[in-house]
């Protein structure tokens, strides 16, 4: 039994999102949502709102018990980038990449 989150099209590089979900992969919950609590940088805030939205789908939809949960898998992907373009000099004009992410978040209870 597994319980799944997702966000989609997230404005954040994957690869920010991705320092901070290798610190709470194969973690406790409890732990996990610690560990982001503290950690400073911009993509905690997204992984910990998804990581609650894991854990009450986990509560509500599949009667997990919330004590015995830990994160099996998580991991972001690209989403599409959004392409802007900004003024250079002689006439000139450079391109800003937004990346965008998709994130996924997959608990399971321990045995």
């Amino acid at each position: 039994m597994e319980a799944r989150a997702k966000v989609s099209y997230a404005r954040i590089s994957p690869r920010k999102v991705k320092i901070v979900i290798d610190l709470i992969r194969n973690k406790p919950v409890g732990t996990a949502l610690g560990i982001l609590k503290h950690t400073p940088k911009a993509a905690s805030d997204i992984v910990e709102k998804l990581l609650n939205s894991a854990i009450a789908n986990a509560e509500n939809n599949h009667n997990m018990d919330v004590e015995k949960l830990f994160v099996a898998e998580v991991y972001a992907n690209a989403g599409p980038t959004l392409k802007r373009i900004y003024a250079q000099g002689k006439g000139s004009a450079a391109r800003i990449r937004k990346r965008t992410s998709h994130i996924s978040i997959v608990l399971r209870e321990k045995d």
